[in-house]
């Protein structure tokens, strides 16, 4: 049974092998795109294109919920998010693979939840990353040698455009990256008890710095992490266990449920 998936664009598909697709309904609508099942390292693995395939739903308009309402229906427990994003700190590098262990939410207008009532169900979201599979990868990080950071705060604007200069400034005091997509993506994740997990792979320096960012280059900076972001799933995903030991699928009855 496929319990690990990975929500990111091509690279992560493009390590799948002995794959099959997948199209789950979901009374939320359609999903990003139809899941991927196929194995990386010997390992079971879902795969789901965030933006779609081939890229084409802004970070604003994709159906989170029904993403992590149809990986909840396959039996996920545990999601990797792959996600490109902005350095807000000079010491963190274009190229540097960031796992963050909070978050600052900044969107305005996505939908956050699955209990819109009348059932409420407050969530605590104060530790909002699965502290094992932190662990399982940051130890996979060392052992490439690659260039990578353990914690600090990731904070999610509501895009498609990118931050002006004083909003860059005003970001800083707060995080160290800055992306489009992990919020309500984690939201939904840990009501559904699943374990999540973001790789932030740095693109560039935010607007703040002199030279103001493009697409042009975020895309190309990304090419160039697709070979670490493979290296790290192929040596990773095998080292996590089978069995939980985290509180990540407590979260609904430490919320009273």
């Amino acid at each position: 049974m496929t319990k690990i998936a990975l929500i990111g664009g091509s690279v992560v598909g493009n390590l799948l092998t002995d794959t099959e697709k997948i199209n789950i309904d979901t009374p939320y609508g359609e999903m990003s795109s139809p899941i991927e099942i196929g194995k990386i390292g010997g390992v079971d693995v879902a795969v789901l294109y965030r933006h779609g395939r081939p890229h084409r739903i802004p970070p604003h308009g994709i159906n989170y919920r029904a993403n992590i309402y149809g990986l909840k229906q396959l039996g996920i427990e545990r999601v990797i998010g792959v996600s490109a994003v902005g350095s807000l700190q000079k010491h963190i590098e274009p190229g540097t693979i960031v796992i963050p262990d909070q978050f600052f939410d900044y969107t305005k207008g996505r939908k956050y939840t699955f209990f819109d009532g009348p059932q409420v169900v407050h969530i605590s979201m104060a530790d909002p990353f699965c502290p094992d599979l932190t662990d399982v990868f940051h130890k996979s990080l060392l052992d490439l040698k690659m260039k990578s950071l353990k914690g600090g705060t990731y904070i999610c604007i509501e895009g498609p455009r990118f931050s002006t200069r004083a909003e860059s400034r005003f970001f800083r005091s707060v995080g160290d990256v800055i992306g489009m997509t992990l919020v309500p993506e984690i939201n939904l994740a840990r009501e559904s008890e699943m374990c999540y997990l973001t790789l932030a792979t740095v693109t560039d320096y935010d607007v703040w710095a002199d030279n103001p960012v493009s697409s042009t280059e975020v895309i190309r900076v990304m090419k160039e992490n697709e070979g670490n972001i493979s290296n790290l799933l192929e040596r990773a995903i095998p080292r996590i266990k089978e069995t939980r030991s985290c509180g990540c699928g407590l979260s609904l009855k430490e919320a009273g449920l």
